[in-house]
């Protein structure tokens, strides 16, 4: 069964004085605000009558306190206590009922609300107490109840995904959904590990990322609402909630049960934190190389990745058989900036941003003499993040061009190292290519031929010398004159004929390419 519910509406657990002023009972008793103004927005968290003149050591805070008064009257000292008292009590308001006792505003008990920043409604008609008490009560608790139906909704709907084995993402667009907001997770460094949301209103937060990291320690206000993720002590990021619409008390334990279901899917996946931002920067390289998604919509999220963007130059590197974390510690013992991500095919792709006055060219070959047993393909430096898609695609073209170990490269490949290779790799898909490929080497990819073409493309790598073919596979001089006498008896070429063996090369190449 589907866990996945329809987005639920944001319900407030409690009612603001504003929102209690505008009940249209409340509405039929004339209500006027002559103090306090600024302050009714405050929470109601009960409502209470009473006409004890020390009403304040009764509550407990958030109540709206209904009076007539009727033990003040004529006594401006009680009255200014009374006021008073409510305030320390943190009284949500207090609503006045003008009569007998009062028949207009006291002004003793105005001025003391509002020097204490209490909001104070006098109702110029008879109004029954007793029915905004059961109205206000029956609507608080009824929303308090629809606040922990969706929390416990919340809840569930996460559970089941984590029992269903759904990763990080598909858990962010759940919590998206019910928020009906932008969520983000962070790490420490409040460096985005994972988006979800509407892709436009996540870019708009992307793009503005940098001043909201920095006031992430401050308050919330204006529907940011944040959770921390840890456990046994230890905090290793947090969710955010941006611009939830709702609520913010809502907003709060949305956060919160979304925070447990992040935590309990990282201990019982067995991944941390330091994985999700391998995930970030994989699906970050990944939109980069494929160039599905254009590369300026992509500049937010690199950005709040934590990659320099501004005036930088961009080397685009894809490695072959690198281990993505040794890759990034090495950036990190180099003191590089960049961000690594394992492709495909065992190749992983890294992107440098240096300052525009590092020598890109020292700086990546020191990068690669740090590495051994890999192939590191380089791309030409972009300047403009616009560029750097291609020069991503460039890299891979390289590293997949010298895929099948091609002899004696420098330590950094580029284009122009692989030649021939290259353009072959580039046409390799092309049914005119792979024809001429079957047809020049039919004679050794049918039986058993798989030994001399082995032999044949190390006599072709080495500019068809004898003695070093020989050498690499471990045979006498006349063991390999046998070996090609066979190729070319079986292929009906000559190989001392260049054109014969550059043919036969070129079908070569062809052929790996289209293997790997």
């Amino acid at each position: 069964m589907s866990t996945t519910l329809e987005p639920l509406e944001p319900l407030e657990p409690t009612l603001s004085v504003r929102q209690v002023l505008m009940l249209e009972r409340v509405l039929a008793g004339e209500p006027e605000v002559v103090a306090g103004a600024a302050q009714l927005d405050r929470a109601v968290r009960w409502v209470h009558v009473a006409e004890a003149a020390d009403v304040g050591v009764m509550l407990s805070g958030g109540e709206m306190v209904l009076t007539t008064g009727v033990l003040l009257a004529g006594d401006d000292d009680k009255q200014a206590e009374y006021i008073r008292s409510l305030h320390r009590a943190e009284a949500a308001a207090v609503v006045l009922g003008l009569g007998r006792a009062f028949p207009a505003p006291p002004d003793v008990m105005r001025r003391a609300a509002e020097r204490c920043g209490l909001p104070m409604v006098v109702l110029h008609r008879p109004f029954p107490f007793a029915e905004l008490t059961e109205e206000v009560q029956a609507r608080l608790v009824r929303r308090k109840f629809a606040a922990v139906s969706m929390s416990e909704a919340v809840r569930t709907a996460l559970t089941g995904l984590i029992t269903a084995g759904a990763p990080l993402q598909r858990m962010l667009d759940e919590i998206a959904h019910h928020s009906g907001c932008p969520v983000v997770v962070t790490n420490l460094a409040h460096r985005v590990l994972a988006t979800a949301g509407e892709r436009s209103a996540v870019d708009d937060v992307l793009r503005d990322w940098e001043r909201i990291a920095r006031q992430a320690g401050g308050s919330e206000g204006d529907g940011w609402i944040r959770a921390e993720l840890g456990g046994r002590g230890e905090r290793w990021g947090q969710i955010m909630l941006c611009g939830y619409r709702g609520d913010t008390a809502t907003g709060r334990l949305l956060a919160d049960r979304a925070a447990e279901a992040l935590v309990l899917h990282r201990m019982l996946g067995g991944t941390s934190a330091h994985t999700w931002e391998e995930q970030s920067a994989q699906s970050l390289l990944t939109d980069l190389v494929s160039g599905v998604v254009p590369a300026r919509q992509l500049l937010p999220r690199a950005r709040a990745a934590g990659l320099p963007v501004n005036r930088r130059t961009f080397v685009p590197l894809v490695v072959r058989d690198g281990d993505p974390a040794e890759l990034d510690r090495v950036l990190r013992l180099l003191g590089l900036p960049g961000i690594v991500a394992e492709l495909a095919d065992g190749a992983t792709a890294v992107l440098l941003s240096l300052a525009r006055d590092q020598d890109a060219t020292v700086l990546t070959a020191n990068f690669a003499a740090r590495l051994s047993g890999t192939v590191v393909a380089a791309a030409d430096p972009r300047t403009a993040w616009d560029d750097v898609p291609g020069g991503m695609r460039e890299a891979r073209h390289v590293a997949d061009a010298v895929a099948s170990g091609a002899l004696d490269l420098p330590a950094v490949v580029r284009l122009k190292d692989v030649h021939l290779r290259g353009l072959v790799r580039l046409l390799r898909d092309d049914p005119h290519v792979q024809s001429f490929a079957e047809r020049e080497l039919d004679g050794l990819l049918c039986g058993a031929g798989d030994d001399l073409l082995a032999v044949l493309r190390t006599y072709l790598a080495t500019g068809r010398n004898k003695s070093r073919t020989a050498q690499l596979h471990h045979v006498s001089r006349p063991a390999l004159y046998r070996r090609l006498e066979a190729i070319q008896g079986r292929l009906g070429v000559d190989l001392d004929d260049f054109e014969q063996a550059a043919s036969v090369h070129i079908a070569l190449l062809a052929h790996d390419a289209q293997q790997s």
